[in-house]
């Protein structure tokens, strides 16, 4: 497929970026941050996301959603990067979705996909349990919680960066079954035993540390019903999407950063000269430019596979994100230097950029995690 946008994305990346450039500039995350908002986003705006269609954009039609594909969720989210828009947009409407579409059974998916497409409820994957990203080996467990296979089920467990758990309405855990299996599992937060404690990153952005102890949930908890194998194959999925959406982000902000200092190499003057005409930061500019292109085609090429079959696109996935990141740090790491000392003054947002690429670079896995995941699938 060719690499370039249609001209319906086009013309919704170009309505994101209007609507995120009116209602959401960077000035938006400052006022947030400085004010210690209690929910870490703007309620309003999350609603007006909504009448967007920003929410339902994976949501099929017949559950109340939009239909669309990653290509038109990563337009979205790269338009997010640029304005470093705090919102669940993320982990819920994009990998959450994902999750409850790829082994959610058909009650399941009733019961979530509609709210979550009309931005009534927030939900989040709950996986990660250490400082680095392991999507596998959870310590995480559940048990069956009787003597048959209709009875429910107990956790224990505690996973950490939940991305917004503290503001969510339904928690899909990720769990080791008592055969070694992995499952996930459908945890309402305010159920008996679920402490969610919400923790603010270095990026202003929210994310929450969720402890599990004896939490008891129903038989149809477990997301996909007894058919438990289809939890792992809706993990990587899920995982996936939200790696894609990540790159996107950081495509965006790295769009963003360059834009800017491409504009500041014009307008700042040195030696009676515009700094952008000595040849040197000509030349970094242009190796930046290059590295944002093949990034570009690379994420594209990562959101077709997932368009074409979500359960082989892991590879194509793994190359986006780790571009993405190596691409967002350089990014960020020349503005900073072209932009001299102010570059790392709170009062200047690039800073607010390289805080949000360096949070984002470990989400789901940095460069090098997928750089040796790369390496593993070709037998190295």
């Amino acid at each position: 497929m060719p690499l370039i946008l249609s001209d319906e994305q086009t013309m919704l990346r170009d309505s994101a970026r209007s609507f995120l450039m009116d209602q959401s500039p960077v000035s938006a995350l400052r006022q947030l941050r400085d004010s210690a908002d209690a929910t870490g986003f703007s309620r309003s705006l999350w609603q007006k996301f909504a009448e967007m269609g920003f929410t339902g954009m994976l949501v099929p039609e017949p559950l109340g959603g939009l239909g669309l594909g990653h290509v038109e969720a990563g337009v979205v989210m790269a338009q997010i990067g640029h304005q470093l828009c705090a919102s669940p947009l993320l982990a819920s409407s994009l990998v959450a979705v994902t999750a409850l579409r790829q082994a959610g059974t058909p009650a399941q998916q009733q019961q979530w996909l509609p709210r979550l497409a009309s931005g009534q409820a927030i939900a989040t994957l709950a996986v990660d349990e250490l400082a680095k990203h392991r999507p596998s080996g959870f310590a995480t467990s559940a048990r069956v919680d009787g003597d048959g296979a209709g009875d429910g089920w107990v956790i224990d467990g505690a996973k950490t960066l939940v991305l917004d758990g503290h503001v969510a309405d339904l928690l899909i855990v990720a769990a080791t079954l008592t055969d070694g299996g992995a499952g996930l599992f459908l945890v309402e937060p305010r159920t008996a035993g679920v402490q969610i404690e919400r923790t603010v990153m270095v990026d202003a952005h929210n994310a929450a540390r969720v402890t599990l102890q004896g939490v008891r949930v129903g038989a149809d908890a477990l997301l996909g019903g007894p058919d438990a194998g289809t939890s792992t194959a809706a993990l990587s999925a899920a995982l996936d999407v939200g790696r894609a959406g990540a790159a996107a982000e950081l495509l965006g902000l790295a769009d963003e950063v360059f834009d800017r200092t491409v504009q500041y190499l014009k307008d700042r003057r040195q030696f009676g000269k515009a700094i952008g005409e000595f040849q040197a930061l000509q030349h970094r500019a242009a190796h930046l430019y290059t590295e944002l292109e093949i990034t570009r085609a690379a994420l594209l090429k990562a959101q077709q596979a997932l368009d074409a079959d979500i359960r082989r696109a892991g590879a194509a996935v793994a190359v986006a994100k780790a571009r993405a990141g190596r691409t967002a740090t350089l990014a960020v790491q020349e503005a900073v230097q072209m932009h001299g000392g102010m570059g790392m003054t709170d009062a200047f947002e690039i800073g607010f950029f390289m805080k949000r690429a360096r949070v984002l670079q470990e989400l789901w896995g940095d460069t090098n995690f997928h750089l040796d995941a790369l390496a593993r699938r070709r037998g190295y």
